[in-house]
C-alpha cells in the first residue's frame, strides 16, 4: 500500500450497487466509513477537482487504499456502516460519544424494596424502569418521590444495620422501615403507588389519591386527608413542570446546532406526554459539517447501534435529509416498530422544536468558551513546564481510604477538552499495611503502567516484522487494529516527595521516562493556592501562584481525582462492612471490637485471611478470642 493511489483505475472498476466503502491511508490506518446507494457515484464525488471541503480534501490526500462491500440494499448498508463506525470509530466520521451504559430506576425485591438508580446488566431481580436520557433525569424522579411516598433509597447494607431512624425519617424522605415504624401492607400500597408514577400513570394516580382523600376525610380521619392532599399537590405541581403543553404519546424531540467550532444535538425525551428528561450530545464532526449530516449520523447511531435504547413512537427534528427513509427501514428490521420522522410541525409541536434548537444552540456556545478556557489553562501549563506543546493527556493519581479500611486508587484523566470520563479507572488496593499510601501509590502504578510498558515493548519488537496497526487477513486484506500503546504526556501525582519517589521508582523499574511525573505538593497549612509542584527527574519545586491558570487546571484534576476515589472508598466501605456483620455474630464481638479488627486487615476479607496470631495482636482481642474469630470465618 505504498502505492499512489489512482482514482481513474479505482472508479473504472468500482460498483454501481449499493453497498460500504472504507478509507484506508498509507499505513492501513481506517480513515473513513461510509455507505452509499450507488458506490460509483458516491466515490467519484471525493475525486472532483473543484468545491471540496477543507476536511473532505484533507481526508481524499491521505487515501492510499479504498475498500468496498456489495451489500443488497441501502437498508443493508446503513446497518453495516453504523456496526463499522461502532467498531472502529473512524476518525474523519461524524462519531457520537454516548455513555456505554444507560440509566434506569431500579425497584428491589423483598417486602420493603428500595428505589435506586442502576447501570448495567440486569442481573438483579426486580422491576426496571426506563431507560431514562440522563442519570440527573432519575435523581429528580427519585427525589419526588421520596417527598411524595416516602420509600427508601438506602443502600441495603446500611438499611440492615440499622438500630435506630436515620435523617431521612426525622426529614420526612422515609418512613424507617428499617427499624419496624411502618407496616409492610402500608409500606407496599407507597411502592404501588410509586410504580404507576414511574409507569407514567400519574393521571390515575392522583384520581386514586383524591377518592382517598375524600373517603378519609368523610371518616373524620384529617390527618390521613390532609398526608393525602399534600401527596396531590406535589404531584400535580409536577405534572405542570414535566408535562407538555397539549403534549401526548411517546416522542423524541431531536435538534442538531453546527457551527465552525464543533456540533451540537439536544434531546428532550417525551413520554404519555411527560418530560422524562434532557440530553446534550457532542458528536466529534468529520468531514462534513453540515447539519443534516451531523442529524443522520446522530440518529444511526443513537438509535440503530443502540437496539437496547427505549423507542418512540415518534421523532420531531428540526432538518430533514435523503437517508431518513432508510433509517426508518432500519428501525423497523432491527425493532419490529415503525417511526415516525417528522420535520414541518405547527402549534405546540413547533415550539418543542423551536425549544431542542435553543437549547443545543445554547449549549455548544457554552461548551465552547469552556473548551477556550480549557486550552489556555493547557497552554499555561505547556509554558510553566517549558514543554513545546500543550499535554494532549494527563493522567493523575490518588489514594483514599477510611482510617486504613477499604484502600481504593483513582485514575482520571484529563485532555484539551476536558475530563475523559471514559478512561478514569479505579483500583482496588490489597496486600499492603492499612494506611500506607506509598505503597498503595506503588501497587497503582505498577499495575498502570506495568501492562503499558509491556505492551510498548511488543510493538516496538513487532515494527520490524510488519505495519503497527495493519492485520492481514486470509484474503489478503488490510484490516485495521487499536492503536499503538503510547504513555500519557504528564502522570500527575497527589501528593509531595514521598509519592513522587515512589512513582519514580517505579518509573525507573519499568524504563519509563520521569521527567512526565509530576506531584502536586500541598502548601503551607494545606491552604489552597499555595501548591507546589515536585518533579522525579531532579527538577527545583515550581510555585504557580494562586492567580495561575496553570494551577487551576492542576487543581481541578487533582479534586477530580480525589472526588473519584473517594466515591469508590465509601462504596467498597459498604460492601466490606456488610460483611462485617459475620463478625458481631461471634460471641464477645462488639461494634467496637468489629469495628478495630476491619481496620487493622482492611475489611472482612484481610480478617478471613489472617491468622490466628494475627488476630491476638488487635487490641482488646484475646487468643481464645482470636481462635473462636478464625474458626467462624474458616
Amino acid at each position: 500500500m505504498t502505492e499512489q493511489f489512482d482514482p481513474s483505475a479505482f472508479l473504472s472498476t468500482c460498483s454501481g450497487r449499493p453497498g460500504v466503502y472504507r478509507m484506508f491511508d498509507s499505513d492501513a490506518r481506517l480513515l473513513y466509513v461510509g455507505k452509499a446507494k450507488n458506490l460509483k457515484n458516491r466515490l467519484s464525488s471525493y475525486f472532483r477537482k473543484t468545491g471540496q471541503a477543507p476536511k473532505t480534501a484533507a481526508l481524499v490526500a491521505r487515501i492510499a487504499q479504498i475498500e468496498t462491500t456489495i451489500t443488497a440494499n441501502e437498508t443493508e448498508a446503513l446497518l453495516l456502516e453504523q456496526t463499522l463506525i461502532k467498531e472502529w470509530r473512524p476518525p474523519y466520521n461524524i462519531l457520537l460519544r454516548d455513555d456505554k451504559s444507560y440509566p434506569y430506576v431500579f425497584l428491589s425485591d423483598g417486602d420493603f424494596p428500595r428505589f435506586s438508580i442502576h447501570r448495567g446488566a440486569k442481573k438483579q431481580k426486580g422491576k426496571y424502569f426506563g431507560p431514562y436520557p440522563s442519570a440527573g433525569a432519575i435523581r429528580e424522579s427519585l427525589s419526588l418521590l421520596q417527598k411524595t411516598f416516602m420509600v427508601r433509597q438506602c443502600e441495603d447494607s446500611y438499611y440492615k444495620n440499622r438500630t435506630r431512624p436515620c435523617l431521612q425519617y426525622q426529614i420526612k424522605r422515609c418512613k424507617a422501615p428499617c427499624v419496624g415504624l411502618v407496616e409492610p401492607e402500608v409500606y407496599a400500597e407507597d411502592v404501588r403507588h410509586s410504580v404507576m408514577f414511574l409507569e407514567g400513570r400519574s393521571n390515575a394516580l392522583t384520581d386514586e389519591l383524591s377518592t382517598a382523600m375524600e373517603a378519609a376525610a368523610s371518616t373524620l380521619d384529617f390527618e390521613k386527608a390532609a398526608e393525602l392532599r399534600d401527596q396531590i399537590s406535589l404531584l400535580r405541581r409536577v405534572q405542570d413542570q414535566q408535562s407538555m403543553e397539549g403534549g401526548t404519546g411517546d416522542v423524541d424531540v431531536v435538534a442538531a446546532f453546527v457551527n465552525p467550532g464543533g456540533a451540537c444535538v439536544h434531546l428532550i425525551s417525551v413520554r404519555g406526554g411527560r418530560v422524562l428528561g434532557s440530553k446534550n450530545f457532542f458528536p466529534q464532526v468529520g468531514i462534513e459539517e453540515d447539519v443534516a449530516e451531523v442529524m443522520s449520523a446522530f440518529l444511526g447511531q443513537y438509535f440503530v447501534s443502540s437496539p437496547e435504547r427505549d423507542l418512540p413512537s415518534e421523532l420531531i427534528v428540526n432538518v430533514v435529509h435523503e437517508d431518513f427513509p432508510t433509517l426508518i427501514a432500519a428501525i423497523d428490521e432491527l425493532r419490529g416498530r415503525e417511526l415516525t420522522i417528522s420535520h414541518r410541525v405547527r402549534g405546540t409541536r413547533a415550539r418543542w422544536q423551536q425549544l431542542a434548537v435553543t437549547n443545543a444552540e445554547q449549549a455548544l456556545s457554552a461548551r465552547l468558551a469552556n473548551r477556550q478556557h480549557v486550552a489556555a489553562r493547557f497552554e499555561a501549563l505547556a509554558e510553566v513546564l517549558n514543554l513545546d506543546e500543550p499535554p494532549q493527556r494527563l493522567e493523575c493519581y490518588d489514594i483514599s481510604h477510611s482510617s486504613g479500611e477499604a484502600t481504593v486508587a483513582s485514575c482520571v484523566v484529563f485532555g484539551p477538552e476536558g475530563p475523559l470520563k471514559s478512561d478514569y479507572r479505579r483500583y482496588n488496593i490489597e496486600g499492603v499495611t492499612a494506611g500506607d499510601d506509598y505503597a498503595a501509590m506503588r501497587q497503582v502504578l505498577l499495575r498502570r503502567y506495568g501492562k503499558l510498558a509491556e505492551a510498548m515493548r511488543l510493538a516496538e519488537a513487532q515494527a520490524g516484522e510488519a505495519p503497527p496497526d495493519v492485520e492481514i487477513g486470509k484474503a489478503g486484506e488490510a484490516t485495521p487494529v487499536a492503536p499503538r500503546p503510547r504513555l500519557p504526556d504528564l502522570v500527575l501525582i497527589d501528593g509531595g516527595k514521598g509519592q513522587v519517589g515512589m512513582a519514580r521508582e517505579v518509573f525507573e523499574s519499568l524504563g519509563l521516562d520521569l521527567s512526565r511525573i509530576v506531584g502536586v505538593e500541598k502548601g503551607e497549612g494545606r491552604k489552597v493556592g499555595l501548591e507546589e509542584l515536585v518533579f522525579a527527574d531532579g527538577r527545583p519545586k515550581v510555585y504557580l501562584g494562586k492567580d495561575s491558570a496553570a494551577l487551576m487546571l492542576v487543581a481541578q484534576i487533582r479534586d477530580e481525582a480525589h472526588r473519584f476515589a473517594i466515591t469508590g472508598m465509601r462504596a467498597k466501605r459498604a460492601s466490606v462492612r456488610t460483611g462485617g456483620s459475620k463478625l458481631e455474630d461471634i460471641a464477645g464481638i462488639g461494634p467496637k471490637r468489629r469495628a478495630k479488627l476491619l481496620q487493622r486487615f482492611g475489611g472482612i476479607r484481610g480478617v478471613g485471611a489472617a491468622s490466628v496470631d494475627d488476630i491476638a495482636t488487635v487490641d482488646g482481642i484475646s487468643r481464645d478470642l482470636a481462635e473462636a474469630i478464625y474458626q467462624a470465618l474458616h
